[in-house]
This record gives structure tokens, sequence and C-alpha cells, in this order.
């Protein structure tokens, strides 16, 4: 990126980068949970969360049966603990219309496509001056230039990098290297090009300095900004589709799910199309007490997850807000085992 401005920047171009395929994961294939494997769990659940997940999946399953939209919005935990296969299913199955998500994301999921591994140790590599310094991250701020370049969505471009031979060999021409992979190797394992296969917008939500990409010469704070710009309108649209009913998941995002919907839901209302009478649902480990929400004096007030999914949006449209508190390692796939069990019925 250039600068001319009256201060000193860091110089990126010093940046020392090593193959992606030399990194020690701590998750690879054989830790992805498949969708078979969910019906022989053992859960440890509460009754109260058991019985709020089966109701939220024949929720969605009659929201997707009276066809109105079900947006989900995931942090890059889901991926990272190896849940991303459940999640591409239900995009399969036609049960979401929109799948959202921080920029963390889409890297956990990048990664699975392209070496069918994850999550590298961080203390380790911090020790080194290595975390996050992967060659390969250049593939995606390349694909975010040619995306921003093309007028396209952050989400949108990678999938499309994933799935589409002609704009990956464009990005490959600008950026591959030898030692450094020609193509993804495990495609299948994406959500990313899941959606795109499916024409389902996969929106991505990022910040600026928030993630690894970004520590790399080869990034442009404009492209990602631009493609994750169009991306938040993008998802706009599928809220504005809400309307007339529908649901809203957000799975452990504390900060960045909450604050695009609830903008999202605050520019549909302006326009006259609120997100009437929807059900929103928030996972995630923490407890939760409605009371706290509004005393300023608790840390509950500050849990921006539980404030704007569960309390704010669904009482302002005349909706119902729920919170499932649980380990999503338990509570997501058994969320997927309910909704497979009724789709049999």
């Amino acid at each position: 990126m250039e600068y001319k401005g009256k201060y000193q920047i860091f110089d990126s171009k010093k940046i020392k980068t090593y193959p992606i395929d030399s990194r020690d994961n701590k998750v690879k294939l054989e830790d992805l949970l498949q969708p078979a494997d969910v019906h022989r769990m053992k859960f440890n659940v509460s009754s109260g969360v058991e019985n709020t997940i089966m109701m939220l999946a024949k929720e969605l399953i009659q929201t997707r049966n009276n066809n109105l939209p079900v947006v989900l919005f995931t942090g890059a935990h889901l991926i990272k603990n190896g849940l991303g296969l459940l999640l591409a299913d239900l995009v399969q199955k036609n049960l979401l219309t929109c799948v959202a998500g921080n920029m963390a994301t889409s890297i956990h999921d990048f990664e699975l496509a392209m070496i069918g591994q994850t999550s590298e140790y961080v203390p380790q590599a911090l020790e080194k001056g290595q975390f996050g310094m992967a060659y390969e991250f250049s593939y995606i701020n390349t694909a975010m230039n040619l995306g921003n370049f093309y007028q396209l969505g952050l989400g949108e471009s990678l999938g499309k990098m994933i799935i589409d031979e002609k704009f990956r060999s464009e990005v490959l021409s600008k950026v591959w290297k030898k030692g450094s992979p020609d193509k993804f190797m495990y495609p299948e394992k994406s959500v990313l090009a899941t959606c795109y296969k499916k024409n389902i917008p996969f929106t991505i939500h990022a910040g600026i300095g928030t993630d690894v990409t970004d520590q790399h010469n080869s990034f442009d704070g404009l492209a990602k900004g631009g493609c994750s710009g169009r991306d938040f309108l993008i998802y706009t649209h599928e809220i504005e589709k809400l309307s007339k009913g529908g649901m809203v998941f957000n799975i452990g995002s504390a900060v960045t799910g909450p604050e695009v919907f609830l903008k999202a839901a605050s520019m549909t209302g302006n326009i006259g199309k609120t997100p009437k009478g929807i059900i929103t649902a928030d996972f995630d480990i923490r407890p939760f007490h409605r009371s706290h929400i509004t005393d300023e004096s608790s840390t509950g007030y500050y849990y921006r997850d539980q404030k704007s999914i569960v309390v704010r949006v669904p009482e302002a449209y005349d909706g119902k807000g729920y919170y499932v508190e649980g380990n999503q390692r338990e509570t997501f796939p058994l969320f997927y085992k309910y909704i497979s069990e009724l789709l049999l019925v």
C-alpha cells in the first residue's frame, strides 16, 4: 500500500514468509466432524438447552417450508472446531439462505480447502516471528484485489477463486511461485465453495489489521474494504427479506455478527421493511441473564450478542429471541442432528 502522509509506516516488504504446507496445524481432515457421525454422538447438555435446540430445529424447517429466509452468522471457531461440513450440508439442503462470518472464518475455510488443515500453533509461531506469515495468504489478498477490480463481494471472490478455474488462474498468474500449491486439494471441505456453487451468499464482514492476511506486503486495505463493503450490502439485502418473517442465527460471534445484524436491521427498517416477527437465536458458551441486559453495572450488559440478537432486535420487531448456552462443539452438532432427523419424518 502506498502512503504519502506525514508519518512513518511499517515497511511490509521486509516480511519473510514460508510455505503454508510446511506449517504445523492443530486441525486436520480427520478432525472434521462428518454429518453421518453426528447421529452417533452423545451430548452433555441440559434438558432446557436440548428442548430449545429441538424447538429451533423445528422452526427452521417450518420457516424454509414457508419459503422464508434463514440467515446464519458464524464466528471463526465453528470452522476451526471442525464443524464446517455440517454447515455446508445445511447449505446443500437449501436450509440456509445466507451465511455470514468474519474474515478469520474465511481464512480457516480457505486453509482447509487448500491443504486440508487449519489452525496453526500460535504461541510456537509467535516465538519464531512466523505467526500468520504463510506465503499463500497472498492468494486471498490477490483474490480480493481482483474482486475489487471486478466489483465483487469478498465471500464471492474467495468462493470464486476456489471453484472457478478461470478466476483462480488469474489469481495465480499474479502471485504463484515455485513450491506453492497451484490448486485447492479439498474444495468439497469448503463452506465458501459450497455457497458459491449453490448461489447462496457467504458474506464476510472484515476489519483492517484484524487478520493475518493484513500482515503481508500483498495486502491492500482498499480492496479488502471495498469487497467487504459490498458484502455488507448483500447481507443487508438478505435481512430486508425478513420483512415477512424468518430466522437469524448467531453462532459464536461476540461482536461482529451482532453489530452487523443490528445495523442491517436498522437500515431495512429505515426503508419500511423491518424484520417483522422473526425468530433469533444466539449460540454461545457464556451464561445469559435477561435482567443484566439493562443493568450497566453488569458484565452481561456489554455482551453484544445477547443484547442485540436475543433481546433488542427481536423485541423491537415483535419477534422472539432465544439463547443456547453451551460449547458449540455439542450444541451445533445437536442442532444439526435434530434438523436431520426431522427432515426424515
